[in-house]
């Protein structure tokens, strides 16, 4: 009996382990699928969401076709997953989805002013009434799609998506086209207002007339909307729930200065454009944009010919003619002197080490003088590389010939008093320095005597390396859009 009981026995507690082991499991289970049922939710937005960013790629690969000339119509297929799909393109929807370009100079005597400003959204409002602005505000629209607080859409050329907590990523890149010199922007305007909601496939249908309005070049709208550019900068306004992905696209072009108005929904783009080169009328002052920082010698030329007053040109003397560049605490400034000859001198100053490096000519500058002395010039070639400036004793221990640093420049050398150095040496070293803090300005000063300026004319040309625009060709592409 005892042998049977323990038997039984047994068999009775390996099914009662058999069942709060199955309880167990159970449980397992159900705590696994209650933790994982979040996670599989998030893998099938993901994949909804990929679903969607792909249908919204070949909307763009065939609205290109459609804008640009291979095709006036195009049809994508869509399917709708419970989202809801809309045709943003009236002037309602227009108010945040445009364009707006500042063509913008710095001899403008508004320029100070706005450029301070030029942060948010609507900071050229005061300044359309001065003579000389020069901007226009082109719409752009969007196909946008929505599921829940996703949105992805296709504006502006590019399709961009908006995810809860994960901001704003750019999907595909607008029809924006930077070569180094030439900046082409077609902007594609979306017309149109239809809507569509629900699970079923929807047909997104695209026409283009295939002939873009040209905005820039186009002197119609503004006298100074030509080719070379003729500004400073260009600052691109781009208003739309999408800013901080295009804020993004920005930063990857060459030479870009991005400023996000999130007040605003803005993205702010500023591009230099590439300052006068050549041969012109001596000035008072000129610039000197964005030099090459990789060419040791990056100052191609850089050559002043003075021409004396035809009355009196006996008495022609350049002497006291200054040019002076500042660019932050830096100050450089070439001058032309006389003792008993004409000769440079080169004084750089850094305010912010408070010291000065001065160079005194050790050649002289040669004056040309015609028989009936009636006539007389100078030629004072700043990248020379046989005349020599002398370390002068006044100076003090040489700081700004080191390493590339914030106040110093290559080469790195110790530099004594009396040691001499070419004019171009000192040229190329100096103006790179100035150019670590961006474009600057020469401006012509000093007193000097019997100096036709309209005869006398500067040579200036320069490695400016990339990311400086030359050429801007804007168009508003029509895009008429309807969803079914």
């Amino acid at each position: 009996m005892k042998n049977n009981m323990i038997e039984g026995g047994t068999a009775v507690s390996s099914v009662v382990d058999v069942a709060i082991l199955l309880t167990i499991t159970l449980v397992s289970i159900g705590i696994m699928l209650l933790y994982m049922s979040p996670a599989i939710t998030d893998m099938q937005d993901m994949a909804k969401s990929q679903k969607v960013e792909q249908a919204f790629t070949v909307l763009d690969s065939r609205t290109s076709k459609a804008a640009l000339g291979e095709s006036p119509t195009q049809n994508t297929k869509f399917s709708m997953m419970g989202g809801n799909l809309r045709v943003l393109g009236d002037v309602g929807s227009y108010n945040d989805s445009r364009i707006m370009i500042i063509s913008l100079s710095e001899s403008s005597s508004w320029y100070d002013s706005f450029y301070q400003r030029r942060g948010v959204w609507n900071a050229w409002k005061n300044y359309q009434q001065e003579p000389d602005f020069a901007g226009f505000m082109t719409p752009m629209g969007k196909v946008q799609y929505n599921s829940g607080d996703r949105s992805i859409a296709y504006e502006g050329g590019g399709v961009w998506a908006k995810y809860p907590r994960g901001g704003t990523t750019m999907v595909s890149p607008p029809e924006f086209n930077y070569n180094g010199e030439t900046l082409t922007l077609p902007i594609m305007k979306i017309n149109g207002n239809t809507a569509l909601s629900g699970r079923t496939d929807a047909n997104i249908n695209i026409r283009s007339s295939n002939i873009p309005g040209i905005l820039y070049p186009n002197t119609s709208i503004n006298s100074n909307f030509i080719n070379p550019v003729n500004c400073d900068k260009l600052i691109i306004y781009i208003n739309s729930d999408f800013y901080e992905g295009w804020g993004q696209y920005a930063q990857t072009l060459t030479s870009t200065n991005v400023i996000l108005d999130h007040r605003n929904k803005t993205a702010i783009i500023e591009l230099d454009t590439k300052p006068q080169m050549g041969t012109f009328q001596l000035p008072s002052s000129f610039k000197v944009g964005k030099l090459n920082q990789s060419n040791p010698e990056p100052v191609y030329d850089f050559e002043f010919f003075l021409e004396a007053t035809e009355k009196d040109a006996a008495n022609f003397n350049p002497a006291g003619m200054t040019y002076t560049a500042t660019s932050g605490t830096k100050i450089f400034q070439y001058e032309l002197k006389k003792s008993s000859k004409l000769y440079i001198t080169a004084t750089y100053e850094d305010i912010s080490i408070g010291k000065k490096e001065i160079w005194t000519g050790v050649d002289e500058i040669v004056v040309t003088k015609g028989a009936n002395k009636k006539k007389a010039n100078t030629t004072v070639d700043l990248v020379s590389n046989t005349y020599k400036l002398e370390y002068d004793k006044k100076s003090d221990t040489e700081f700004s010939w080191d390493e590339v640093s914030p106040t110093t420049m290559t080469p790195n050398l110790t530099i004594s008093k009396g040691e001499i150095q070419s004019v171009n040496n000192l040229t190329q070293h100096y103006m790179k320095l100035l150019a670590l803090n961006g474009p600057f300005v020469f401006h012509l000063g000093g007193q000097y005597k019997h100096v036709d300026l309209g005869k006398s004319t500067l040579t200036l040309n320069y490695d400016s390396g990339s990311g400086i625009i030359t050429y801007l060709h804007v168009t508003r592409n029509e895009l008429n859009v309807t969803v079914n």
